[in-house]
């Protein structure tokens, strides 16, 4: 059987998990299916061969200095090379490394991505905040069965804290919190240790200090609070010490899929009792690992204060998390079994929940969306892009306009930024930058290489922004005032004339389209070398004008053969520009 390895490099340890896997059935809805922690043989097909972790506290000195510190950097490539012989030995066929929020804060982090490439051989990517999210969501739904349940997951790392809300199994919402074990151990009870110039810590929580992190938790779930605006049934919690706390604060009887669950009101008492212990001493009488003694009251007090705000009596403890869902994923697109449209949805669903943010023409994204995927497929045999920058379009087509919630005048350039700025959950950032540029050049001046936003891209990408903004022109075009005129639109290419011919459906009432179509296909011309034009009505109906000027435009166009073209009149053209 193939066999798939998942790397994490978190704040306080690195971790590796192997596995091997047998072909998912087609025939099975994975989303079902329930792999127990405690079981080596799972229902999914999995077998764990090899579970590793390395304890090197990487956020320690990022949370402090924002830079690794040299010797962390060369600990954590020793464990890497540790992982990586390891994994040559078990004959990995394929595998992913993430790094989360220390190296993703440290301004040296791509040192340490350097180095795991060149000294151990592993390609250590550095995700988001909202990636890691969604590969912790994707390993949770599995498990559990949250079909007609609202459940708030929390994952509580070393250096951040995803919180994610579930619908019924569809995520409607997450947020990435920059608050972790690591990063309250640091900032609230080592660097009093070092105010008051002591040697070593003893581990002691006072009240003072207890009131401070809590506040500071208080403060980051205020956040979350406003975006769920239905009631969580459950709280779902992942994350290094959620384990620890199921084992000492347990509630008998917990749901299928999850063995366990936290008692919120055993873990408040605990919590007042760790604190007045050192750290040696939480370490002895709980059984803990010396890196978990220390960080275990800050993660208690996260997972506590996540309940109070939601008023939650436990938390349910799936046995899965970060390495779960990126081995779900891998194995899933390995055998071909990976649900691409699910994630599609998916995608464009985050997109809508941004747009609705920013008060979006709803209607009018939902019809450029679709006449832009509807030309793109049209198109296959001319742009050769795959099945995921169509997505890429679509997702830019849904935002293009939304740069209007700033400002109407130079609001493709508004859009760029806003959709820059987003979390988008199921877009990784250079996807992310795509998106944003698509959104950027809808409208005025095409892609140059002047411009910074363009030139950061990579040549793959600049391509890439450039075919599909040259759709997106197009599609914009076809509901140029907003109003739903044209109904559907059909693409022919005729390669022995190089034109494209667009047929439409709707009211005879659509001049302004027609025209804003060839006006705004330069770039489309430019790009594949194909005319554009409008294939004739069937009642041949005379136009009602020969021209427009278009607000888009930095000059006016003159139909050939034509005189000075008048604007529409400023009651017939409403917010329409493009």
């Amino acid at each position: 059987m193939p066999r798939f390895a998942a790397l994490d490099v978190g704040s306080n340890a690195l971790r590796l998990r192997v596995i091997e896997a047998q072909a998912p059935s087609r025939a099975v809805d994975r989303s079902q299916l329930t792999l127990l922690p405690s079981e080596r043989e799972s229902p999914t097909g999995w077998r764990e061969l090899l579970s590793l972790r390395a304890p090197v506290r990487l956020g320690t000195e990022v949370f402090v200095t924002g830079r690794l510190a040299p010797v962390s950097i060369g600990l954590a490539c020793a464990a890497l090379r540790q992982f990586r012989d390891a994994m040559d030995q078990l004959g990995v066929d394929a595998y992913r490394a993430t790094a989360t929020s220390a190296v993703r804060e440290a301004s040296n982090g791509a040192t340490l991505v350097e180095r795991a490439r060149r000294e151990a051989r592993i390609e250590l990517e550095v995700i988001e905040g909202v990636e890691e999210a969604r590969l912790i969501q994707l390993a949770v739904v599995r498990r559990l069965k949250l079909e007609e349940r609202r459940a708030l997951l929390v994952d509580v790392g070393g250096g951040s804290t995803e919180v994610t809300f579930l619908d019924r199994s569809v995520g409607s919402f997450a947020m990435s919190l920059s608050m972790g074990t690591v990063r309250l151990l640091e900032t609230f009870l080592n660097s009093e240790r070092k105010r008051r110039g002591d040697s070593a810590p003893s581990g002691r929580v006072d009240r003072e200090q207890m009131k401070l992190m809590g506040e500071t938790i208080d403060r980051a779930f205020a956040e979350v609070v406003p975006h769920i605006k239905r009631t969580s049934e459950l709280l779902v919690g992942t994350g290094g010490n959620v384990e620890t706390l199921a084992e000492l604060c347990p509630v008998r009887g917990a749901m299928p899929g999850a063995p366990r669950a936290i008692d919120v009101a055993q873990m408040r008492a605990l919590i007042t009792k760790m604190a007045a212990m050192t750290t040696e001493e939480r370490r002895t009488t709980y059984s803990l690992r010396p890196d978990r003694a220390d960080t275990i009251i800050p993660a208690s007090l996260i997972f506590l204060k996540a309940a109070e705000a939601f008023r939650l009596a436990s938390v349910t403890v799936p046995g899965a998390g970060l390495k779960e869902g990126i081995l779900e994923e891998l194995v899933d697109k390995y055998f071909d079994v990976w649900d691409e449209a699910g994630e599609a949805k998916s995608v464009l669903l985050a997109c809508r929940r941004l747009g609705a943010r920013y008060s979006f023409d709803e209607a009018h994204a939902e019809h450029v969306a679709r006449f832009a995927g509807q030309l793109f497929d049209d198109l296959q045999p001319v742009h050769a892009f795959n099945a995921r920058d169509r997505l890429l379009l679509q997702a830019a087509a849904l935002l293009h306009d939304i740069g209007d919630y700033v400002r109407y005048d130079g609001h493709h350039k508004h859009s760029y930024y806003l959709v820059m700025h987003a979390e988008i959950l199921g877009l990784l950032p250079e996807e992310r930058a795509v998106v944003a540029n698509i959104a950027r050049y809808h409208r005025k001046s095409p892609p140059d290489i002047d411009h910074p936003n363009f030139r950061e891209l990579d040549k793959v990408s600049r391509g890439k922004v450039r075919g599909l903004s040259a759709i997106l022109r197009v599609a914009d075009a076809l509901d140029r005032e907003h109003r739903g005129k044209v109904q559907d639109a059909r693409a022919e290419v005729d390669a022995g004339k190089r034109r494209m011919m667009l047929h439409l459906d709707g009211p005879d009432e659509r001049e302004l389209e027609e025209w804003s179509v060839k006006h705004k296909s330069e770039l489309f011309r430019d790009v594949f070398d194909l005319d554009v034009a409008v294939a004739p009505r069937s009642d041949a109906m005379k136009r009602a004008r020969d021209g427009y000027v278009d607000a888009d435009a930095d000059r006016a166009e003159v139909p050939s053969g034509e005189g000075p073209v008048s604007a529409p009149a400023p009651a017939a053209k409403q917010k329409t520009a493009s």
